[in-house]
């Protein structure tokens, strides 16, 4: 049969995000960034499991992405809102990136993707001290 599949994390963006862009909307300049975090808070959600990384996103929450970890060649994380939260830029072997924007708990899910991916794949993310 195979390996059950097991939910690591399965959530949306960070809160943080939206209450920060909300606060920069008053401004009306970033009133852009506002309208991107109130979609991301509606319709993003990310699901990590033990097999697989899984966003869904779009408008309407309608897109659907699933990358197996033997497909990725690089993470690399960004911290966000004093380190609550950050961005993750998955790099797959083909070439494709998918970005992953406001990403809660970003460092233990950056360790628990990276623990899952090949020796080359680690070491050019940085999971063995490479960077």
């Amino acid at each position: 049969m195979g390996i059950k599949e097991e939910v690591y994390f399965e959530g949306g963006p960070h809160t943080g995000d939206l209450i920060i862009n909300i606060l920069l909307g008053f401004t009306i300049i970033c009133l852009p960034l506002t309208v991107g975090a109130i979609a991301r808070a509606l319709w993003l959600r990310y699901r990590v499991t033990n097999r697989r990384l899984t966003v869904m996103g779009g408008w309407r929450g309608r897109d659907r992405s699933d990358i197996i970890y033997s497909e990725i060649k690089k993470i690399v994380t960004v911290p966000r809102g004093w380190g609550g939260w950050g961005d993750m830029v998955v790099t797959l072997k083909d070439g494709n990136r998918l970005e992953l924007r406001a990403v809660p708990k970003f460092r233990e899910l950056s360790d628990y993707i990276q623990s899952k991916l090949s020796l080359p794949a680690q070491s050019v993310s940085g999971a063995l001290g490479g960077q």
